[in-house]
């Protein structure tokens, strides 16, 4: 049964939001779009401490409570957005919460976004933090939504091929598998999704892979190795075009790395991070299996 919340959003989004992402002129015009602050909120600071240093070229905030468990592995999160809009209130309300529940440290990198910055930026962040734990002999949790879950996925798959990874888990949610979408099931799911359609992403797709293929794992990790991932916590909705995608991913760890699979019925996107009943059963469960990894 979907919640009045649900049903209210999915209306409100496919009123406001559906339109922009119908056509490739959509996707020109979010790529031209302004980028907003990507500044933690002074919310933030009622109950967490933020510090901010630079790595690669770019701010990584970390969030925490004052003395927080050094013993604990790090989370990191990279946040969704179809890698051309900045960080947005959800994403700090779910880092906050990680923080103050599980009481470690949550690095935030604020990875650049198109068309300003690619795929290939992105990794140098977020495999410099990755290296650097790895040389202290910390470990980590990666975590993203959507497009953040897809650079998550591939970041973590990178360290495995070098032979220096730390990552313990991985939290997916709703994450950008193949950014060329190209999966056939999608053409029978986009026009029950209340929120995206793949013909803006497709320009999108483009500017993020810079001189990359749509096919490399960099840029679309559901076509890069799995064998050597940590446990997988993956979430989406029934109402949402990455579901195929993620029901592939599913199919390739099964019996290779363990797999939680969480299917939402009537999900759109990013339905953990919506303020709807279902959203905040998802977050209970996300924020009680990254503590339970951490502590094992």
């Amino acid at each position: 049964m979907v919640s009045w919340q649900l049903s209210g959003v999915a209306a409100l989004m496919r009123a406001t939001r559906k339109r922009r992402f119908l056509t490739a002129e959509g996707g020109h015009a979010m790529l031209a779009r302004a980028k907003g602050s990507p500044a933690p909120p002074a919310s933030l600071t009622r109950w967490t401490s933020v510090s901010t240093r630079t790595v690669a070229g770019f701010d990584v905030h970390r969030v925490a409570r004052p003395g927080a468990r050094p013993d604990l592995p790090v989370v990191i999160y990279l946040h969704g957005g179809a890698y051309v809009s900045e960080i947005a209130s959800q994403h700090w309300s779910l880092v906050g919460r990680l923080a103050r529940e599980l009481d470690v440290e949550v690095w935030v990198p604020v990875y650049g976004l198109a068309p300003a910055h690619d795929a290939t930026a992105a990794h140098e962040l977020v495999g410099a933090l990755l290296e650097a734990l790895y040389a202290g002999g910390r470990s980590c949790w990666l975590a993203g939504d959507s497009a953040g879950g897809g650079l998550a996925l591939a970041a973590a798959q990178e360290a495995v091929a070098r032979g220096r990874s730390t990552v313990r888990g991985l939290t997916l949610i709703a994450p950008w598998l193949d950014l060329g979408m190209r999966n056939p099931e999608v053409d029978a799911l986009e026009p029950h999704d209340p929120w995206l359609a793949r013909a803006a992403l497709r320009p999108i797709a483009d500017a993020w892979a810079g001189g990359l293929s749509l096919d490399d794992p960099r840029v679309s990790p559901l076509f890069g190795a799995v064998a050597g991932l940590p446990p997988v916590d993956l979430w989406v909705g029934t109402h949402d075009i990455t579901l195929p995608d993620c029901r592939l991913l599913r199919d390739r760890l099964a019996g290779v790395v363990p797999v939680d699979f969480h299917e939402l019925p009537g999900g759109l996107h990013v339905v953990p991070l919506l303020p709807v009943p279902e959203g905040e059963q998802a977050r209970r469960r996300i924020v009680a299996r990254i503590g339970l990894g951490l502590q094992e």
